[in-house]
């Protein structure tokens, strides 16, 4: 099987032409078998047969997560007896949704992930070394098994955290690659200095990361990934998804940003009025699966904001290229005359040595505006570590938030509630 798919080394012309096609075959299979867009349709006065392009999505009302939430089995295609999987997304923002995948919506995730990985240098033969669970009804973990075996390279299924057991089984086994959160790479490298390992000689040539960015919006290394690669000096590849698009932007070696597979999936972005954004500007992903069997969707809104790049990549593809994800749409947060997200605060405090863990809190004050607090949990909480927490973020951000330490296990404890797969860091108060 070819992982390397040729419509993605076409003319951006022709690549929105073979998508065209694309469109109208989802359309008709929905409009046959999802009683969700069905009624849609029909309450719209929607003729599918004159939706030809791309263009013609606009006619489409959006498809949003309270949708997914409120009708989740009309959104289903296939009977019962034909799901072979049930998962959730996380929930992090709001209640978990559930996703029912076919037999061939797995075969269509592990070519996924293989075309994915193969985007960022891997093959057969290589062993990749999984740091992210495959339970609590976790899509991604699962995916990176199915897409590995695809590509007929091997995989050990280590899980999240337990820093010793990674050691211990990249000592063993000696694996090409690790696939796991960013920050956690920080956490295991601190591991291994203290119980005298010798990181830099292992047999890890690079990082597959999800969850976290690692670069700025330059596609400069922001201050996560410039610490990494001075602690460890190995190849790091940035990667997005979510469970509701079933597929992933995945870096190349240039690292200019997530490569689209087109025959994966349809992409838009809008402004605040839900109109397509002028090329080379952010906004808000909007989505078409294409190939989903079980659960498709058209346009739906991802809250993620973004902005896509065009001009061919160094590696050969003219595919679109996707930035790193700013934030999502209704957490932006405005803040003594600044706009920003989450992970603009993310990215400071991930990054100061002596930050066990911490929340951002965002309420409303007494005359309506967005009021941020950090709750700090550090085994240093004098007024000079106050004094420097606050310089570093005037020096990236430009305003300083207030600041409140906590208990270190206090903070453990709301960060990572049993049921969650993802910890929780920001807590959103706002009326």
């Amino acid at each position: 099987m070819n992982f390397k798919p040729e419509i993605e080394y076409q003319p951006l012309s022709e690549i929105k032409k073979f998508q065209s096609k694309k469109l109208q075959e989802i359309l008709a299979y929905t409009k046959s078998k999802s009683t969700y867009y069905k009624n849609l349709f029909k309450r719209e006065n929607i003729d599918i047969s004159k939706i030809k392009t791309l263009e013609d999505l606009s006619y489409i009302p959006f498809t949003n997560k309270e949708d997914l939430q409120l009708y989740n089995q009309a959104f289903i295609c296939v009977d019962r007896s034909e799901i072979v999987d049930y998962i959730t997304t996380s929930g992090t923002l709001s209640t978990p949704t559930t996703f029912a995948m076919t037999d061939k919506d797995l075969v269509r995730l592990a070519y996924n992930e293989a075309i994915s990985f193969t985007c960022a240098g891997g093959k057969a033969g290589h062993v990749y070394q999984l740091m992210t669970t495959l339970d609590k009804r976790f899509m991604a973990g699962f995916a990176y098994v199915l897409g590995i075996r695809m590509m007929k390279a091997g995989v050990i299924r280590v899980g999240n955290g337990i820093p010793e057991l990674q050691w211990d089984t990249i000592n063993r086994i000696s694996p090409d690659a690790i696939i796991c959160v960013p920050s956690f790479i920080l956490k295991i490298i601190q591991y291994a200095e203290e119980h005298n390992i010798d990181y830099k000689k292992s047999s890890i040539k690079q990082a597959i990361c999800i969850g976290e960015n690692l670069r700025e919006n330059d596609f400069s290394l922001n201050l996560l990934g410039k610490k990494i690669k001075e602690k460890w000096d190995i190849s790091l590849f940035s990667t997005y998804a979510s469970t509701e698009m079933s597929t992933s932007f995945c870096e190349c070696e240039a690292g200019k940003g997530g490569h689209h597979h087109p025959e994966l999936i349809i992409c838009e972005l809008l402004d605040s009025n839900n109109n397509v954004v002028a090329e080379g500007e952010y906004g808000e992903l909007c989505i078409t699966t294409l190939g989903v069997e079980g659960m498709p969707l058209i346009r739906f809104k991802t809250g993620d904001m973004c902005r896509f790049h065009y001009e061919p990549c160094s590696c050969g593809r003219k595919s679109m290229r996707i930035s790193p994800i700013i934030g999502r749409k209704n957490q932006m947060i405005k803040y003594k005359g600044t706009t920003l997200y989450p992970a603009a605060i993310f990215d400071v405090l991930d990054n100061v040595d002596y930050i066990e863990n911490y929340l951002v809190e965002v309420s409303t004050n007494e005359i309506g505006m967005d009021n941020v607090t950090l709750i700090i949990g550090s085994r240093n909480t004098n007024e000079a570590v106050m004094k420097d927490l606050k310089n570093r973020f005037r020096a990236k951000i430009r305003v300083a938030p207030s600041i409140r330490f906590e208990n270190i296990d206090v903070i453990r404890k709301i960060q990572m509630p049993e049921s969650n797969r993802k910890p929780i860091k920001f807590i959103d108060k706002r009326k």
